[in-house]
């Protein structure tokens, strides 16, 4: 069965610098995304995920109806129709929701293995940055649905740390651009993230941080003060050093 497409949404990592994951990053420049028929698709037999919460599954359902399934799935040819590689819950979701079509990428068996590779080098590139460590690992994560420890594993380094680079994706804005610039090390960006439930006191910290040139470790007294409500006074010794 024929599958229409429609031109990728795939930009540069400098142009976006959302609250977010934009999940558009996990998608190449040019690439193009079908519209498949719900029927077409079926679930890999090798997901290690078998059950599925049906109430979290009618929430994404409700989800999609508002709002539209936004990251594609990835599927890869099989017989007449597909298998998805990553994104079941959409699937399924999008059935609940009642829907003919779901946006997907689609990759054949040689594309996924090379795709895997290439991604496995970049993230272990010395020149690439934080956020585009984070955007490569998380791409994986989502386009063959691997677990984090097993990223961890394929790239020789701890889960922990696998875990906090990607982390940094949650940055506000703001804050994205300031590590992407190098105005804040990744040290200060996971300072502000300890702030997450504060955006204001997250903008603040960036703020003394940028301007008053904080270390890390003034920084980190800063977190430390919010959280223990005596701001004002850990304000002053951190800003006499």
């Amino acid at each position: 069965m024929a599958a229409s497409k429609q031109h990728g949404l795939g930009r540069g990592l400098g142009s976006l610098i959302p609250q977010n994951l934009d999940t558009s990053l996990l998608i190449n420049e040019g690439e193009h995304i079908h519209k498949l028929a719900l029927d077409q698709l079926q679930p890999n037999p090798d997901q290690p995920r078998t059950v599925f919460d049906e109430t979290a599954l009618k929430q994404l359902a409700e989800s999609i109806l508002r709002y539209g399934i936004v990251q594609p799935l990835v599927v890869c040819p099989r017989g007449d129709g597909y298998v998805i590689i990553a994104g079941e819950r959409r699937w399924r979701a999008a059935q609940i929701a009642k829907l003919k079509t779901v946006p997907a990428l689609v990759r054949t068996t040689k594309e996924l293995e090379q795709l895997e590779i290439a991604l496995v080098e970049n993230v272990q590139r010395v020149d690439l940055s934080p956020l585009e460590q984070a955007v490569s690992i998380e791409r994986l994560h989502q386009q063959f649905n691997l677990p984090y420890s097993d990223i961890a594993k394929r790239l020789g380094k701890s889960e922990s740390t696998i875990s906090n680079t990607v982390r940094l994706l949650q940055l506000p804005p703001q804050a994205k651009l300031a590590l992407q610039n190098g105005l804040v090390s990744e040290g200060h960006a996971r300072q502000i993230l300890a702030l997450k439930g504060s955006p204001g006191k997250q903008e603040e910290l960036l703020r003394l941080i940028t301007s008053q040139h904080l270390n890390v470790r003034q920084a980190e007294r800063f977190v430390n003060s919010v959280k223990s409500g005596k701001l004002t006074r850990t304000v002053l010794v951190v800003r006499l050093g």
